[in-house]
């Protein structure tokens, strides 16, 4: 194990030419970042996570019951031990060979059959009142520590002149600023990978894990070499669009149609102008550029710019979608009346809906006329009018 570590902690990989570890050991004069600083964010992110139950509890459902966002979830399937028997067992979405065995099995017709299987996926989803306590928890510290960011840099001189990332690197002294707002954006985020096996539970659940990965893997690499100063300025530019779309998020489940579109748009322009603007002309610039001519490249340097050039990657993609969501929202929806929310396939705006054919009544069953669990018009599962069809599943 001390080999491992000793190789793992190799000073030519980590720090610049002719700079060790015992170089950047705290003295009385100066304090700088610890690799062991960094455990602290696991008690954190734990406390963190508790703080986040009691809002919901007692902030974000009060706030919830007061907009008239119900707590009830989407309409429960009709109760069948065959059909519940294929859906835990077996498959939840069958193929038409499948449905038509059922339908032969059961002497129900198949349309009936596909909106249990319908019913049955939403039922596993939560209410509205669930979605929004969730965005309200996440716009909360987003506000928090983007508020925090931005007070904090524009007191620092690397905001107004990004040399001063790397200016005396990587003898850069620690403060107690630049440490609290590591510790704390490492404890959320390490609170989310965990919390993602408790949360919502979506579609794009690999993806984001990944993404929480990726992010704590940033934060962790540049805190330990001291990029403290640009990391700073990577947490509160991301910081910033976060917030706009868990409040768009909420004005959707609150049914404030108008809200929501503004918010959406807002998100929109700032996200693509900050990530595929501001991010590669201001942070990619100091990163590859600056710290070239004033440091010098070294093994871990090469490593944390590969990072931040396949996170403008991601930041392209986003944009994209985000562009072609905007562009579906306003395609499907009436002329000054779009949601971009509902129209999305994420699964954070929306559950599982019909389409305008399958909203119809359902056609009678052969002997169970009394299973009447046909879905009200033009009615979401998740509480609130949809503006547009939906496809089978988001």
């Amino acid at each position: 194990m001390a080999g491992i570590l000793a190789w793992f902690w190799n000073e030519r990989f980590w720090l610049p030419h002719n700079v060790t570890w015992a170089d950047l050991k705290n003295t009385d004069e100066a304090t700088f970042p610890q690799a062991e600083d960094l455990y602290l964010a696991c008690p954190l992110a734990f406390c963190i996570f508790m703080i986040r139950l009691v809002f919901e509890r007692f902030i974000a459902r009060p706030c919830a019951m007061g907009l008239k966002i119900q707590a009830n979830g989407p309409q429960k399937a009709q109760p069948n031990a065959i059909l519940e028997k294929v859906f835990t067992a077996i498959t939840k979405h069958p193929d038409e060979k499948r449905l038509e065995g059922l339908s032969k099995q059961l002497d129900w017709d198949v349309r009936t059959i596909q909106r249990w299987f319908r019913q049955r996926r939403n039922q596993e989803k939560p209410s509205t009142l669930a979605r929004f306590c969730e965005s309200m928890w996440r716009f909360t510290f987003y506000l928090y520590i983007f508020t925090y960011g931005v007070h904090f840099l524009k007191k620092t001189p690397w905001l107004w002149n990004t040399k001063e990332c790397w200016y005396n690197y990587p003898y850069q002294p620690l403060t107690v600023d630049i440490h609290y707002y590591y510790i704390l954006e490492l404890s959320f985020y390490l609170s989310l990978l965990f919390s993602q096996f408790t949360d919502i539970r979506r579609k794009d659940f690999l993806i984001m894990f990944l993404h929480h990965v990726a992010t704590i893997s940033l934060i962790t690499f540049s805190y330990v070499n001291n990029m403290a100063r640009v990391g700073t300025l990577v947490m509160c530019l991301h910081d910033a669009a976060d917030v706009l779309i868990e409040a768009a998020k909420m004005a959707n489940y609150a049914k404030c149609q108008i809200l929501c579109n503004l918010l959406f748009a807002m998100f929109a322009i700032l996200f693509i102008s900050s990530r595929l603007g501001v991010y590669p002309v201001w942070i990619l610039n100091t990163t590859l550029f600056e710290s070239w001519e004033i440091v010098g490249p070294y093994p871990s340097w090469w490593v944390f710019n590969l990072l931040l050039i396949l996170l403008q990657l991601l930041h392209s993609f986003w944009s994209y979608l985000i562009v072609k969501t905007a562009c579906r929202a306003i395609s499907k929806g009436k002329v000054g009346k779009w949601n971009p929310l509902h129209v999305s396939k994420d699964d954070r705006s929306d559950i599982e809906s019909s389409s305008d054919e399958d909203d119809s009544p359902p056609p009678n069953q052969k002997h169970h006329s009394s299973a009447t669990n046909g879905t009200n018009k033009n009615h979401g599962t998740n509480g609130y009018l949809t503006g547009a069809p939906y496809p089978d599943e988001h």
